[in-house]
C-alpha cells in the first residue's frame, strides 16, 4: 500500500510527523509524500530541511481547517495520516479553545473531505493513551475499552477518536486510530517534559518536576512509533484501533535522574514544583493486537533515553532559537511560581524537602 503511495502527513512539520515522513522517505524510494502544517508555534521546518529538496517531497503551509484546501490535497493521495494537533495538556489547561479546533474540527475537516473521495485507500487517525485516562496499578487500556479523558487536550483526542469511528459505521470510510504512548526522541518542541528536562539540564538550569515525580509514563521511541504506524498502515483493519505501547514504564522521577546521569549534572537541578491540575498518575496500555501483527519495539527506555538526549546535544540549533522566542514568555507563566516556591531534591529519600 506505501511502496508507490501518494501520501498526505498533517502536521509533518511537528514532532512525530516530521520523524515519520523521513521515515517514509527512507523506506519507499517511490512514495510522493505531501506535508501539510500550519506552522504553528511547536512546528518546526528545520527538522525536514535534509529532504526539502526530495522531488518525492512536497510542503504546503495550512490550516487542517480550511475545507477547500484539504479538499483539494485529498483529491491527489491514496493515504492519509493525520498528526496534525494541539498536544500539550499544560497549555489545554491555560486555553482549551485551540485544541477544540484542530483536535476536532479539524479532523472533521479531514474525514468529511476523505468519504468524499474513494481515491482514499487509508486514512490513519493519530491519537494517544491519555484518552483512556488514568489506569490504576496493574490495569491495562484495551483498545474496546470505554474512553474517560481528563484533561481538555485528551477530550479533544477523544473526540476526533469518535467522529473516525462514525465515519467508519456510517460511510465506510478506511480509517484506523492509533493510540500511542509517550513518544520522545530527536525533534520534540522543548516544551515537553524530556526536551524540556534535557535542554534545561544542558544550560544549568532546574527542572520542574510535578509534584512527587512518582507519575508512570511509558517511554516510547518515536522511531519505534513510526515502524509501528507503517505496519498497521500496510496490515491493519480498517475500523479498527491499535494501542502502540513500548512497556518501558517509569516513574518521573526516574527519568529525571537518569538523563541527568547521561548528561553528567547533578541531581540538585531537580525542583518538585506544584502539581498540574487533573495529573494522570499512570498510563498503560495493552499492544498485544499491534504486536500480533509483528511488531516489537527496538528500544528499551534507557537506549530511547539515550539516543534522546545525543540528539539534543548535538543539535542545538534547532532548540536553542526556541529560548530566545514566545517560549520564554509561555515557560514563565507556568513554571516562574511554581519554581520560586518548589523544593529541592533530596539526595537521602529523593523527596521534596
Amino acid at each position: 500500500m506505501l511502496d508507490d503511495a501518494r501520501i498526505l502527513v498533517t502536521g509533518g512539520c511537528g514532532f512525530i510527523g516530521s520523524n515519520f515522513i523521513l521515515h517514509l522517505l527512507e523506506r519507499y524510494p517511490n512514495a510522493q509524500v505531501v506535508n501539510l502544517d500550519k506552522l504553528t508555534y511547536a512546528s518546526n521546518q528545520g527538522s525536514l530541511r535534509d529532504v526539502e529538496g526530495d522531488p518525492r517531497y512536497r510542503f504546503v503551509q495550512g490550516d487542517i481547517c480550511d475545507g477547500e484546501l484539504v479538499d483539494g490535497l485529498m483529491a491527489e493521495v491514496d493515504v492519509v495520516f493525520n498528526f496534525a494537533a494541539e498536544t500539550h495538556v499544560d497549555r489545554s489547561l491555560m486555553e482549551a479553545g485551540s485544541f477544540i479546533m484542530t483536535d476536532v474540527l479539524g479532523t472533521h475537516v479531514l474525514l468529511d473531505s476523505a468519504r468524499r473521495h474513494p481515491n482514499v485507500k487509508r486514512f490513519v487517525q493519530v491519537s494517544t493513551d491519555e484518552v483512556y485516562g488514568e489506569m490504576s496499578p496493574g490495569a491495562w487500556a484495551k483498545e474496546s475499552d470505554p474512553l474517560h479523558p481528563r484533561s481538555p487536550y485528551a477530550a479533544s483526542k477523544a473526540g476526533g477518536d469518535a467522529q473516525c469511528n462514525a465515519f467508519f459505521e456510517t460511510y465506510g470510510l478506511p480509517v484506523i486510530i492509533t493510540r500511542a504512548a509517550n513518544n520522545i526522541g530527536p525533534r520534540q518542541h522543548i516544551e515537553k517534559m524530556v526536551p524540556l528536562f534535557v535542554t534545561s539540564a544542558m544550560r544549568d538550569e532546574p527542572l520542574p518536576l510535578y509534584g512527587d515525580g512518582r507519575q508512570v509514563r511509558d517511554w516510547l521511541y518515536v522511531e519505534d512509533h513510526c515502524r509501528a504506524l507503517e505496519l498497521i498502515a500496510r496490515e491493519g483493519e480498517s475500523g479498527e484501533v491499535y494501542n502502540i505501547g513500548a512497556d518501558n514504564h517509569e516513574e518521573n522521577i526516574r527519568l529525571a535522574k537518569a538523563l541527568l546521569q547521561l548528561l553528567e549534572k547533578p541531581l540538585s537541578l531537580i525542583r518538585f514544583v506544584e502539581d498540574r491540575k487533573g495529573h494522570d498518575r499512570r498510563y498503560a496500555v495493552d499492544s498485544s493486537k499491534l504486536r500480533a501483527l509483528g511488531w516489537a519495539p527496538r528500544h528499551d527506555f534507557l537506549s530511547a533515553l539515550e539516543r534522546t538526549v545525543r540528539w539534543y546535544q548535538k543539535n542545538s540549533w534547532w532548540w536553542e532559537p526556541i529560548y530566545a522566542g514566545p517560549f520564554r514568555d509561555y515557560y514563565q507563566r507556568q513554571y516562574g511560581d511554581r519554581l520560586a516556591s518548589g523544593a529541592p531534591y533530596d539526595p537521602e529519600g529523593g523527596t521534596p524537602q
